[in-house]
């Protein structure tokens, strides 16, 4: 369906691709992957006509309609969230009008010979729109804007009414309700929430059946709807058949089968240089030196990809604090309203944590996960019932509120260091390493910093303290694949207590040894990990 050849693409100084070819073929999953800065999002520009490539071809099948969601999603004014979403589809919604158009003109009475020509071109947009969709196109839309967590209630608000979180949902929407022949999705789980994940990921597997080329930070969410893999990096697309966990094990064999021959060259370029360095200057052997050379220069040399460094980070052991860590009976939480009521989120939850649980915490969008951890790290007061900390309790917090704190003058390092000023500088330089922050990047300030830095640089800070007992609303969000799996690998390590709030399956299920899931402000606790919670309420993980 689209196919890639010979394609270079240059960015200033930076070459992102040199002679790189792939090819989406129709109805196909492919998972787009390659580390920050790789050129991920420049090959979906590419592929859509955005931008074009400095040489090479891209092709593309006649007639074949392209979708592109993206992080930025643009100005949005002066419609509905609704009209929005249906705009995106304006050449169906024009064919719907000409249609409109020409039944007026048949019912005004023509000529045989005129409404012979008309009904023709009527059957002819007729089956147009009814194969684009048209004649369910607003219920279409309203599915989609349903399915991404915005209520038929709320899609007649002016879009501009909405946040840019929510915003992104309903730019995702737009794209969907187009049903390309090709789907080009761009990190479309950041700002949804666990249920939003999941209906688009049935969606995707279910509904939508044109190709799709995605990146995802959500392992998860990749492992579920792709089967192919294309690699970014090194100036050329690698493609794997397989899904995510797949291209990891590919990838790692055909690394060390690309490690063990070029050990073998190298090993034979110094036999061929010694002997043409032992003979140069011997007459005798000149035919054979000077074909020794020629051999040389004819051999494609092997070049080893840059392998990214991971250092890992020894956390000091946890303090030790008292068996019990948090006990609350009857909490309850009440929000006050601007028209001067309260919007009660929860009431009548009790519960216990014990020192060393990794509880997760789940619920629907709006059930009240951030609030009970905002509660239970002291950070709001409940409205009722009561909550107390064991002996020797030592408490840290996360959130995405705890960005917002950071101070913007200061570098990463320096940020760091105030944060541990008993740690040395070497200490603190690891532990940057193992929080991805190498070399020149702990001298970035903190307002040059993407989301996902930002929240890397404040749990560095927040897992170098020698805390027992970490709360963490939502840390996983922002960061990518490869930051996930070190905050995963850190909190693993980590020996004190854990409540944890996060969309990805894949931390809680690597994670979690207890699960309280809050339902209709009450709470329930589950005595094993997520998979045992899954099975005990009859979920499977493709409901959550």
């Amino acid at each position: 369906m689209i196919h890639l050849s010979s394609i270079r693409r240059q960015h200033g100084q930076r070459l992102l691709f040199d002679n790189a070819s792939c090819q989406i073929p129709p109805n196909s999953r492919t998972g787009l992957v390659g580390p920050n800065g790789a050129g991920k999002s420049t090959l979906f520009r590419l592929i859509c006509g955005e931008e074009k490539p400095d040489s090479g071809e891209i092709g593309c099948a006649k007639g074949c309609v392209i979708g592109y969601f993206s992080q930025d999603v643009g100005d949005m004014a002066g419609r509905s969230a609704l009209a929005e979403v249906m705009a995106a589809c304006g050449d169906v919604v024009a064919l719907g009008e000409e249609l409109t158009r020409m039944e007026s003109r048949m019912a005004s009475g023509l000529e045989d010979d005129e409404l012979t020509a008309l009904l023709e071109r009527y059957g002819e947009a007729q089956h147009s729109f009814e194969q684009r969709g048209g004649y369910d196109l607003e219920a279409r839309a309203q599915a989609v804007l349903t399915g991404l967590g915005i209520a038929p209630q709320e899609q007649q608000r002016p879009v501009e009414s909405f946040s840019g979180g929510w915003k992104m949902r309903i730019a995702l929407a737009r794209i969907l309700t187009q049903n390309p022949d090709v789907l080009l999705l761009d990190e479309p789980t950041n700002h949804l929430d666990m249920e939003s994940i999941l209906w688009l990921e049935n969606w995707l597997r279910d509904d939508y059946k044109g190709a799709l080329l995605l990146t995802s930070h959500d392992r998860e969410f990749m492992n579920r709807l792709v089967n192919r893999i294309i690699e970014v990096g090194n100036g050329g697309l690698t493609t794997y058949s397989g899904d995510y966990d797949f291209y990891l094990r590919e990838r790692e064999i055909r690394r060390e089968q690309l490690q063990a021959s070029h050990r073998r060259q190298q090993e034979m370029l110094a036999k061929e240089e010694e002997f043409i360095a032992r003979f140069a200057a011997r007459a005798s052997h000149a035919a054979q030196v000077q074909s020794r050379v020629k051999k040389l220069e004819k051999i494609e040399r092997i070049v080893l990809p840059p392998e990214q460094k991971r250092l890992r980070f020894a956390f000091a052991e946890a303090p030790r604090s008292g068996d019990d860590v948090l006990a609350f009976t009857a909490l309850a939480k009440a929000w006050p309203q601007p028209e001067g009521t309260e919007k009660t989120v929860f009431s009548g939850v009790s519960g216990l944590v014990r020192r060393g649980d990794k509880v997760a915490v789940v619920g629907v969008n709006g059930a009240g996960k951030s609030t009970l951890l905002k509660v239970l790290a002291g950070q709001t007061a409940p409205s009722a019932g009561s909550c107390s900390q064991g002996a020797n309790v030592l408490c840290g917090y996360f959130s995405q509120h705890s960005m917002e704190l950071l101070d913007a003058s200061r570098t990463v390092f320096e940020t760091v260091q105030a944060a541990l000023p008993q740690l040395s500088v070497g200490v603190l330089r690891n532990l940057c390493a193992a929080f991805l922050f190498q070399g020149d990047e702990v001298d970035k300030r903190v307002d040059k910093l993407s989301g996902g830095e930002k929240a890397r640089l404040v749990l560095a800070t927040l897992l170098g303290q020698p805390l027992n007992l970490l709360i963490l609303d939502e840390p996983t969000n922002h960061l990518d694949i490869l930051a996930r799996e070190v905050l995963l690998e850190a909190l693993q390590g980590f020996s004190g207590t854990l409540l944890l709030v996060s969309h990805d399956r894949h931390v809680l299920r690597h994670l979690a040894n207890r699960v309280f899931e809050i339902d209709h402000g009450c709470l329930t606790a589950y005595e094993g990990n997520y998979d045992y919670y899954l099975e005990k309420t009859g979920r499977d993980h493709r409901q959550l």
